[in-house]
């Protein structure tokens, strides 16, 4: 069983590589992942599989930094910051998970809230302490 902690960098390292496959093996079967809170959930591993390697496939030079997550129970949140190019220009995103994990360590539930800035900006002071 994964902790948190191995979770979350099976997630920032799936996202560097672009490995859609690693990153459906972070979740459960029948995983929710709202990558957008206005779009309906990516469901299931072949969701989650099929929406990343949609997203990553115009993103090149992907830097993840994750932030300390912060647990409660089954809940985790944390924060993360990437610079990468989209389509050839320089791109910030920035956001938040809101996880939920079953008893085997996997994700059953993902809510992500973002925001995305032009250029490679750098995180400020303090940022995901």
């Amino acid at each position: 069983m994964p902790s948190v902690e191995e979770w979350v960098e099976g997630y920032r390292s799936a996202w560097e590589t672009r490995d859609a496959e690693a990153a459906a093996s972070l979740f459960t079967e029948d995983a929710s992942y709202r990558s957008n809170i206005f779009e309906e959930a990516h469901l299931g591993r072949d969701g989650v599989r099929n929406y990343w390697a949609g997203v990553t496939s115009g993103q090149s030079d992907v830097a993840v930094k994750m932030g300390r997550p912060i647990s409660e129970g089954d809940r985790t949140m944390v924060e993360w910051w990437t610079t990468m190019n989209v389509e050839g220009s320089p791109t910030t995103l920035t956001g938040c998970l809101i996880l939920q994990f079953d008893e085997s360590g996997l994700c059953s539930d993902l809510r992500e809230y973002w925001h995305v800035g032009e250029g490679s900006l750098m995180p400020p002071p303090g940022w995901g302490e």
